[in-house]
């Protein structure tokens, strides 16, 4: 399974070129659109997207059967914080693995989380999210959300091994939805979907990405 799945660290990915749209980051709160607190931070990065994004999102929701909705639990994130998550988790993955060289440490780290200079979370194309029914609930989809490989021994990666027949439909529910809108997986975790990142344009063939870094006050195009 694992060998099929191409990794943000993969050089491939950092090769695709940017052409920066300069498509404005908004707030996801404004829209309608449900939003979860467990990343919440002062400035509300969490609760922002690329516009585009946004009305692919609202899309995605209007095609969800009747009573569920999408919960937002993380868009853009600043440089620095991705900065921080990849090398927290690759020194986890260091003291797990001392015999590991850097090229191993950084392709393993980035199942997880993404090298900070290619991260779609920080050009607002990245979006983490799960399914709620109408009372706020949410579903079962296999793993918590932000379960590390480690920790759910495979079974957060999109198909992966060990997740419960509930859990596999209430995924295929959410990528279904979220495929026609014309967002893309990324196959290590269920959880995370992007648009205009290179990581899209990989999985979809487009020349280039048209979102690149971005700081959260800038203006649009």
């Amino acid at each position: 399974m694992t060998a099929e799945i191409v990794l943000m660290a993969d050089p491939k990915i950092a090769a695709i070129p940017v052409e920066e749209c300069g498509e404005p980051l908004v707030d996801v709160r404004k829209s309608g659109l449900r939003t979860g607190g467990e990343r919440l931070d002062a400035a509300g990065a969490y609760a922002h997207l690329r516009e585009g994004v946004v009305q692919r999102l609202l899309h995605a929701q209007e095609l969800l059967p009747d009573g569920l909705r999408l919960v937002i639990v993380e868009g853009y994130r600043p440089p620095e914080l991705q900065r921080e998550y990849f090398e927290e988790y690759a020194a986890e993955l260091r003291a797990l693995n001392p015999d590991w060289n850097a090229a191993e440490l950084r392709s393993a780290a980035s199942r997880y989380v993404s090298p900070p200079e290619i991260a779609p979370h920080s050009a607002g194309g990245a979006v983490d999210l799960t399914l709620a029914d109408a009372d706020g609930r949410e579903l079962d989809m296999g793993t918590r959300m932000n379960a590390s490989p480690e920790e759910s021994a495979g079974a957060c990666y999109t198909e992966g091994p060990g997740v419960s027949p509930e859990g596999r439909a209430n995924r295929a529910v959410l990528g279904t939805a979220l495929t026609a809108a014309g967002l893309v997986n990324y196959p290590t975790e269920w959880w995370h979907w992007s648009y205009g990142d290179r990581y899209w344009a990989l999985g979809t063939g487009a020349r280039a990405a048209v979102y690149g870094p971005r700081p959260l006050g800038a203006a649009g195009a």
